[in-house]
């Protein structure tokens, strides 16, 4: 009876291996789940203007226009970024956020930079739609040219201390525009505004930040920082969870739609700012 009741659990413990890569295939996809559920959750960064700020902007017309093309209702999932993009992807793209939500279908708003993809190897990054670049403005009438830094003498420039364009103009030159930096600003739409009102001669930020303020004002002039390895910028994209290719692949066609017909261009244009494909 006992050898009996043996080979009984050892053929049920077989056929269960050997009908668990059956179960594991009729198991939905990423894409079905999402088609099933009805709607796309969409990951936007809080406090990102032009391409998030309460509610409006431009990733948030992207994300309605993708869940759109997929035929499903759009659900953005707002959240305040981490101290670095390994957390963001984490929280908000393969596991979830400590404080109970997420993660998202996809997250916006992320650079397509390899060793940012080697070090994450739960998430799939994919989709540039935009090439963000450090820019300076200048005031035209304060200063005519811009071959180097040295052309704004001692005038002051805003930037956000706490940004890429801070840490650069902070260390260009070995510090030497330092004393001349006003960095209380809290993004590059802020610093852009003070020069705008005429505070400062120059204010430095990313490309979307000064356009979306300054742009079509003939008294100021946009140019990227005269630093050389900030003249191309990056590519920002979208990142989903590794396992969510067929998802990955439909947010690709419907991007690649969005480009082709113009609409991708007018979302930008919408924000005043110049769409630069990636």
């Amino acid at each position: 009876m006992n050898t009996r009741r043996t080979c009984l659990r050892a053929a049920a413990a077989v056929a269960a291996t050997m009908a668990a890569p059956h179960l594991r295939a009729q198991e939905p996809t990423a894409l079905e789940r999402v088609r099933k559920r009805g709607t796309l959750s969409v990951g936007l960064y809080n406090a990102m203007p032009p391409f998030h700020l309460d509610g409006a902007g431009i990733d948030v017309d992207l994300g309605q226009a993708l869940a759109q093309a997929m035929g499903l209702k759009f659900s953005p999932l707002p959240f305040t970024a981490d101290e670095n993009m390994d957390d963001d992807l984490r929280h908000m793209v393969w596991r979830g956020h400590y404080l109970g939500f997420g993660p998202a279908d996809v997250l916006l708003h992320v650079p397509v930079d390899r060793p940012l993809m080697a070090g994450n190897p739960q998430v799939e990054i994919f989709g540039p739609y935009y090439r963000e670049r450090v820019m300076i403005a200048r005031d035209v009438q304060k200063v005519p040219q811009m071959a180097s830094l040295e052309n704004f003498g001692k005038l002051p420039i805003a930037v956000p201390g706490q940004s890429l364009a801070g840490w650069l103009l902070i260390g260009a030159d070995s510090g030497a525009y330092r004393d001349q930096l006003s960095t209380k600003w809290k993004d590059g739409t802020e610093a852009a505004r003070a020069l705008q009102r005429g505070d400062v001669a120059a204010a430095a930020g990313l490309s979307s930040e000064l356009e979306t303020v300054l742009a079509g004002d003939a008294r100021f002039v946009i140019e990227p920082l005269p630093l050389p390895r900030m003249r191309n910028g990056w590519a920002v994209g979208m990142a989903v969870k590794k396992s969510s290719m067929d998802l990955a692949q439909a947010l690709q066609g419907a991007l690649n739609d969005l480009a082709n017909n113009g609409a991708l261009k007018t979302m930008f244009a919408k924000a005043n700012v110049a769409w630069r494909p990636a």
